[in-house]
């Protein structure tokens, strides 16, 4: 067999001319729609409109040109099959050998500002997506093609042999698929947003590759990074690296707890994480004096670990990281001065993150998480405190400065792991139990590695007390004031102890478990 018939129609004209011109040249008839057959009359490639073949006009803006029988037939027909060989010449029909054919842009579409809904529907391809899938499924015969990357490949393979080999078509058979079934995931995702359906009875995710990863968690295990389409800036999937070696599963994974963390604060923060739980958090007046704070909140577990800050890292802040072995330090930009001092480091990955230093409030989102068999999906923790969800408990009301500190240590405990404990004093973290089967656990934890700071600090628990055992090891150390949900059964057993030692305490109704 060689390819004789090509029929293109694309979206994307990325070097549709310079290929279209290599098949010409090769003897292969050109067949085209609308403005790809405009562009490749203009540029000087032999080509017939599709009306030639199906000897019916494009009607209705174009909506209506290859839904024809001549079009399908020619993609469709069986070539070794006698039946379907007899009907070809029956009804006057020539095969089509190859499809180039990308869609109309729905994503780029919606992704627009302004966009209005007549305007999403209108950029929802219909001829397209069907002659892809007829290509692809009869690819024993016929060669499709979806993506310009694709284009080289398939014309060696036609200059070499007059037609690609069927490991090529069944390939790109796969890739056609994956293409159609990515576009329907958007078409599908953006229908339900707007008729009030986040979670209907199917869900249909669509991701695209950022990059192979050399390993997962572990050297065992395979991985590779994905993106949605469309992704915001602020996030770990539209990060800038401006240095060091490529970004791990691991480093990944705590990057985005870092930059989730940071993004809770518009005044000048850094956050250190280790294991996707932050060891150090600081705010300060400028992003030195919010390192300083994350750094002293504990020395010893930042030493390989990720750092990220809301504000553009300046020189004297990137001396002081220098001195100290990191993964990675995150920010929306560095100066001149601090690029030269941190790339001194081979290994280090710099990320630029665009949009950390003007976040104004966070929006739910869905999150996945994977289950064996299946995934949950909830919204994202998005939850701001307002004053009215702050209710004082007990007969001492908290200073000033004790709400300032609760309120930080209560950005930070939504993203650890539970049980979670933060202590928090000075605008900077002097303790983080993390993880633990019990409460009191997650406090004596947190407790110990404030050791001497922990007298005069704030308490914040990601979820309620059970008994009022955490709050009497709380007054044994010294903290002065403590911020949890409330909603046990014995919330008036914690309150009695916290009247008994002085502390003073709010109940806020939010829990913020983190699994």
């Amino acid at each position: 067999m060689a390819i004789k018939r090509a029929l293109i129609s694309v979206s994307d004209k990325t070097g549709i001319v310079e290929f279209a011109g290599e098949l010409a040249k090769l003897g292969v008839e050109i067949i085209s729609t609308g403005g790809t057959q405009s562009l490749l009359k203009e540029k000087g490639v032999p080509v017939i409109g599709i009306s030639e073949v199906t000897g019916f006009p494009e009607i209705m803006d174009g909506r209506v040109k290859t839904l024809h029988p001549a079009v399908h037939s020619g993609l469709l027909a069986v070539r070794d099959n006698v039946e379907h060989q007899e009907s070809m010449k029956q009804l006057g029909l020539d095969y089509i050998d190859l499809v180039v054919v990308n869609l109309y842009p729905f994503a780029e579409t919606i992704a627009k500002p302004n966009v209005t809904y007549e305007d999403a529907i209108e950029n929802i391809d219909i001829g397209g997506p069907t002659m892809l899938r007829s290509a692809a499924k009869n690819h024993a015969f016929v060669t499709v093609v979806v993506d310009a990357a694709d284009y080289a490949q398939v014309l060696e393979e036609v200059q070499e042999g007059g037609d690609t080999t069927l490991d090529t078509r069944k390939r790109l058979a796969a890739k056609v698929f994956r293409h159609t079934g990515s576009y329907d995931a958007l078409i599908s995702d953006y229908l339900s947003k707007q008729v009030g359906e986040p979670y209907p009875e199917r869900y249909t995710v669509t991701y695209e590759k950022v990059q192979e990863l050399r390993y997962g968690e572990n050297p065992h295990q395979k991985a590779a990074f994905y993106r949605k389409p469309n992704a915001a800036a602020g996030n770990i999937t539209t990060a800038e690296q401006l240095h060091g070696k490529e970004l791990s599963y691991n480093n990944i994974n705590d990057a985005n707890t870092a930059l989730q963390i940071v993004k809770e604060f518009s005044e000048p923060a850094v956050v250190a994480v280790k294991h996707m739980n932050p060891c150090g958090v600081g705010i300060g007046t400028t992003v030195l004096e919010a390192y300083q704070k994350a750094y002293a909140a504990d020395p010893t577990s930042i030493f390989g670990g990720i750092v990220a800050a809301n504000r553009t890292v300046d020189e004297a802040t990137a001396q002081l990281l220098h001195e100290i072995f990191l993964e990675i330090v995150i920010a929306p930009d560095f100066t001149p001065g601090a690029l030269e001092i941190l790339e001194k480091k081979k290994n280090i990955r710099l990320l630029k993150v665009s949009g950390l230093d003007t976040v104004t409030g966070r929006k739910a989102e869905p999150v996945i998480t994977s289950v064996e068999g299946g995934m949950l999906v909830q919204d994202s923790d998005a939850y701001q405190l307002t004053d009215a969800d702050l209710k004082v408990v007990t007969e001492r009301q908290p200073t000033e400065e004790e709400l300032k500190q609760l309120l930080f240590a209560w950005k930070v405990v939504k993203h650890v792991k539970s049980n979670a404990i933060v202590l928090a004093a000075d605008d900077m973290t002097v303790g983080v139990g993390a993880g633990q089967m019990n409460r009191v656990g997650a406090a004596k934890i947190a407790i110990e590695q404030a050791g001497d700071k922990a007298k005069g600090s704030v308490l914040a628990s990601d979820a309620f007390f059970p008994m009022g055992d955490t709050l009497e090891m709380a007054a044994k150390a010294g903290i002065t004031a403590v911020i949890q949900p409330g909603g046990s059964i014995k919330d008036e057993e914690s309150i009695r102890v916290a009247n008994e030692n002085g502390i003073a305490m709010i109940m806020t109704g939010v829990r913020h478990f983190k699994h």
